[in-house]
């Protein structure tokens, strides 16, 4: 790793003292992209959408960066190492949706450059990473936005607010689930080894042979990813944690296994409970069948909320029929609502409305669940040292 004026900082405890830029209401936020992947792809539409200006890419795969920078009308200068785009002098803050064992490391540096930072979920990729982003927020007075777009979904914060004030009463029992087929995947180009580098997305990762898979699926290799547990539930548990105002488990029971993907390293098919102070959780889900997607239900003694990405709907215990008593509908993708909130705290300099606690707590979850899994399917929270 080379030494430059961002790793002397990190290593000696002290903080960058970069200038913020002063924004108008209508000033254009220049963004650069970090990880050009599937994900990005939607992330910067979204970015766009809202206001944003792509003024720089960086991947470690030459096509994706070569993508990306097309979809900013050529504008973007295109990077292979992400230090040098955050050397890049006219760019305010920066969009992470790299593998996640790059997640922390790549925002510190970011921070300490003094960029703002739109960061993909999970925020962290350990449970010891929480205290090391978390630090690197509150010493660099940066903008940090979790990748948890629920937190802009406006039926989302609907939903939390009847939660919260006891419309559906008590809730013991949260029911979360998600239902993917990655055996549906329509066939995609070879990647073309000789434009990546292999060794710079592998990072601090253990040195091993490049292979397709892992290239493609690493959110299912533990050196990259968590499976399930932190793509899919961190999800669901953050909107959780926030209707339910109850921030870590303590006890978690997890079960799963590889019955179609045996080349992954993840469970395919997974179950988890987490005990929470007065209420369950349980997350259920497959990677071989997409049938009812994704959602959650929050059991109340008054009534049920069953909500996913499209809406939700109330029903209310003893009405006839199980007919709903409330309903709402989304009109449009939670990302650009995210996204816009990103930008506009970047304006403003108030809190996003993901800021890096709810992230997170969100991953520390779904961590819990997958140790649960790798130590004997039970694990009380905290752990005794």
């Amino acid at each position: 790793m080379r030494t430059n004026r961002r790793t002397f900082l990190m290593a000696s405890g002290l903080t960058a003292a970069a200038a913020t830029r002063a924004y108008g209401a209508a000033d254009m936020i220049r963004l650069g992209l970090i990880g050009c992947g599937g994900r990005m792809r939607d992330l910067a539409s979204s970015a766009q959408k809202a206001g944003g200006q792509i003024l720089a890419v960086c991947d470690v795969y030459e096509p994706q960066r070569d993508e990306f920078r097309e979809k900013s009308d050529n504008l973007a200068s295109a990077h292979l190492d992400y230090r040098a785009l955050l050397d890049t002098k006219d760019i305010d803050a920066v969009i992470i949706a790299s593998p996640n064992h790059w997640h922390v490391r790549m925002a510190r540096d970011a921070m300490l450059a003094g960029k703002d930072v739109y960061l993909e979920k999970p925020i962290t990729h350990t449970v010891e990473e929480g205290a090391a982003l978390l630090q690197a927020v509150r010493s660099s007075n940066r903008i940090l936005q979790s990748g948890m777009q629920q937190r802009s979904w406006v039926h989302f914060q609907s939903a939390a607010e009847l939660i919260q004030a006891g419309n559906i009463g008590r809730v013991t029992r949260v029911r979360t689930y998600w239902f993917q087929n990655y055996q549906e995947h329509a066939p995609k180009k070879p990647i073309r080894v000789e434009l990546l580098d292999w060794k710079q997305w592998l990072g601090s990762a253990p040195d091993q042979p490049f292979t397709e898979e892992k290239f493609r699926n690493w959110r299912w290799f533990w050196d990259f990813g968590g499976g399930a547990m932190t793509d899919l539930f961190t999800h669901w548990i953050d909107v959780v944690h926030w209707a339910m105002k109850s921030p870590e488990p303590n006890v978690a029971y997890t079960m799963g296994d590889r019955y179609v993907f045996d080349v992954w390293e993840c469970p395919d098919t997974i179950q988890a409970v987490f005990r929470y102070p007065g209420f369950e959780v349980n997350y259920e889900g497959t990677m071989v069948s997409s049938v009812d997607d994704g959602g959650l239900e929050f059991r109340g003694t008054e009534a049920t909320l069953k909500i996913d990405r499209g809406g939700f709907t109330v029903f209310r215990e003893g009405a006839r029929n199980g007919n709903p008593v409330l309903s709402e509908r989304s009109f449009q993708d939670g990302t650009i609502s995210h996204m816009q909130n990103f930008l506009d705290c970047v304006r403003s300099r108030k809190e996003p409305n993901a800021p890096v606690q709810t992230g997170i707590s969100a991953a520390l979850a779904g961590q819990i669940g997958n140790l649960a899994l790798r130590r004997g399917n039970e694990i009380k929270w905290p752990q005794k040292t």
